[in-house]
């Protein structure tokens, strides 16, 4: 996006240093740059750019020494179209026009994406893993992961679990021991997969 820059309050209070001319293609700012004490601008087009152009707000305010840009919207336009920027300062102790021209857009084409063919294709996906092979590379995970003594004290919990259910021979025993053994069986499973 091009900007339009414009010095205020450079060389005297309310003074304005602008450049003679601009020209654009499309939507650009005015960065109002404010060298001195706080100020407001008006930005006005006249009849011809005000068909084009636009501003949201026309009256700006610029704090001390700060810069505020300011968005000009441009509608698409089929032949060049001319006319002045009006920046008031000062509640229009002083002013600068600023011959604008705006310019047709080039034409670009057709906005097209050019996609490759072989991303139509689902992709391949490499064959099952046996399951000797998932549980060799779940062992390996636990390892990496830190696992190793956790795995230790499950089956430690799991040899004593069966040794109590076995010297108490009681059905409820033995049902809790086994459901234990389930959960702990499942969670230790999902955290290796």
């Amino acid at each position: 996006m091009s900007t339009l820059s414009v010095e205020l309050n450079g060389d005297a209070v309310h003074s304005i240093r602008a450049p003679a001319r601009f020209e654009t293609t499309g939507p650009f700012a005015v960065s109002l740059e404010n060298a001195g004490r706080s100020t407001h601008v008006h930005l006005h087009f006249d009849d011809d750019l005000d068909r084009v152009a636009s501003v949201d707000e026309t009256n700006h305010f610029v704090d001390d020494e700060s810069t505020r840009h300011v968005h000009v919207s441009v509608g698409d336009v089929a032949e060049p179209v001319r006319g002045k920027l009006k920046i008031v300062t000062g509640y229009g102790s002083e002013t600068q026009y600023v011959d604008l021209r705006i310019e047709p857009r080039e034409d670009t084409g057709p906005d097209e994406v050019a996609v490759d063919e072989a991303l139509a294709k689902p992709p391949e996906r490499p064959p099952e893993l046996p399951p000797s092979q998932r549980a060799a590379n779940a062992v390996d995970r636990l390892i990496e992961r830190g696992g190793v003594p956790g795995a230790i004290a499950a089956f430690l919990a799991l040899a004593a679990g069966v040794s109590v259910a076995l010297a108490l021979d009681s059905a409820v025993v033995t049902a809790a021991v086994v459901a234990v053994l389930a959960v702990s069986l499942g969670a230790a499973l999902l955290a290796v997969w």
